[in-house]
């Protein structure tokens, strides 16, 4: 009997671990596609705030690389993050204006 909870309880930790994985997994963008995506409007704005975290440019153009001691660099991506956020918020902002009436 120890040994049917036993087995049953170890098939249990492994499903909530299965399954917390896989919830990362697509949080990250691994693997499959997440049903919580609205529109292409919510995606470019995803974009957006990783291209800012990463210091990518967008239509194609170089990264622009982010020079200096580790505390600047650090610096640098802090305020990249918070201009983005700025920006995403404010477009929040104006299309929550435009839809009122």
């Amino acid at each position: 009997m120890r040994m049917v909870f036993g087995v049953v309880s170890l098939l249990i930790a492994l499903a909530v671990a299965g399954t917390l994985g896989k919830k990362q997994l697509q949080a990250m963008g691994l693997i499959g596609e997440r049903a919580t995506r609205a529109s292409n409007d919510a995606d470019t704005d995803t974009k957006a705030v990783t291209d800012a975290l990463l210091g990518a440019a967008r239509d194609g153009a170089a990264p622009a690389p982010v020079e200096g001691t580790v505390p600047a660099q650090a610096q640098a991506i802090q305020g990249r993050v918070r201009d983005a956020a700025a920006a995403a918020l404010q477009k929040g902002a104006e299309r929550s204006n435009a839809t009122q009436p």
